[in-house]
């Protein structure tokens, strides 16, 4: 009898919560809105009645594992507080894990968002075939995770991953981080809102503005319409957004040489636009990725650097979500509580 746990992505806006098999097969999935406004307390008991709800359903016929939970914030991995999360403003210092344990009694194990991405793209994604990879999320703001031996790399105090921080052009635009022109910058779909902005006030986007002007609901998704239909000006913001990730991942491939990079993300959805932007800069730049290079030949299949992208979509995170408890259990570390009633 195949075991089941329950995943649970938590964004700003939108939350799911997935029962997931040992197959990685999403057995049923809930969806709600997380309206942040509402507080913490309200949200999470909207999140353990829908775990409760699944743990339930589905325990009489499958032993459950436990629940994984994807927070889009800074977490102390050794005791599940939430040290701060911007699309969550009361979450700050919030006991998260001990929270969720004290309403359902069951294992509960708290991860970054785009770890848990990066953990579903490994499980069940692009990199199921390799041991070590790097995952680049654009979002509204742009994450990252490492794998390195098949198991997820925290750093030191839980922050390695920061992807969409590093630095592209050190004179760049402002970020809220307190550097300059980070990745974020360039590559975020708030990024690619603010490039169209400036273009078009620049009077260097016509059509762009009068999009703008026509829709008060304008994004980074119909920039890149305006970018498949052929508009100049649109095609030359997701240049530079592929610009700027080749600069950074040209760096990553160099220091590191793991086998795959994945880019996912809505703004993933772009990558026919961005993409050759991207490796232009790739093999103008990284030595590792020339002498790797799998359009190239020149090294067998399983010592080439790969740079593609996602393929889960926005199921990323929900899956790597529901997958930590099921590693937590493989490794006998702890033996999960069935949910209370």
């Amino acid at each position: 009898m195949e075991s089941f746990s329950i995943g649970v992505d938590l964004g700003g806006t939108n939350m799911r919560i997935a029962a997931v098999d040992q197959s990685g097969r999403q057995i049923e999935t809930i969806c709600t809105s997380t309206r942040v406004r509402r507080g913490r307390d309200l949200v999470i008991s909207e999140m353990c009645g829908a775990i409760r709800k699944l743990a339930q359903k589905f325990t009489g016929t499958h032993p459950f594992a436990g629940v994984g939970v994807g927070v889009p914030g800074i977490i102390d991995m050794d005791t599940g507080t939430v040290y701060a999360a911007p699309n969550l403003p009361d979450w700050t210092n919030y006991p998260v894990k001990a929270e969720i344990h004290r309403r359902l009694g069951t294992a509960v194990i708290l991860e970054n968002d785009a770890n848990c991405a990066v953990l579903g793209e490994k499980w069940m994604g692009a990199g199921r075939h390799a041991n070590g990879m790097c995952m680049v999320t654009l979002g509204t703001g742009v994450g990252g995770g490492f794998v390195f031996n098949g198991v997820l790399w925290h750093g030191m105090i839980g922050m390695a991953g920061e992807i969409g921080h590093m630095t592209v052009t050190p004179d760049g635009p402002p970020c809220g981080c307190g550097n300059r022109g980070c990745l974020e910058q360039f590559a975020s779909a708030t990024a690619i809102k603010r490039m169209a902005a400036e273009a078009s006030a620049a009077g260097k986007a016509p059509e762009l503005a009068r999009a703008m002007d026509a829709n008060p609901e304008f994004s980074a998704k119909l920039v890149y319409q305006y970018a498949l239909q052929g508009d100049a000006a649109a095609q030359q913001i997701f240049d530079t957004v592929g610009w700027a990730l080749g600069v950074v991942l040209s760096s990553l491939v160099d220091a590191l040489n793991l086998s795959m990079y994945v880019i996912g993300g809505g703004v993933s959805s772009a990558w026919e636009v961005f993409s050759p932007a991207l490796f232009r800069e790739l093999r103008k730049r990284s030595i590792v990725f020339r002498v790797s290079d799998p359009g190239e030949n020149r090294l067998r299949q399983d010592k080439q650097t790969i740079v593609t992208r996602a393929l889960l979509g926005s199921d990323a995170g929900l899956i790597g979500a529901a997958r930590l408890p099921l590693l937590l259990r493989d490794s006998h570390t702890a033996v999960p509580h069935p949910v209370t009633a």
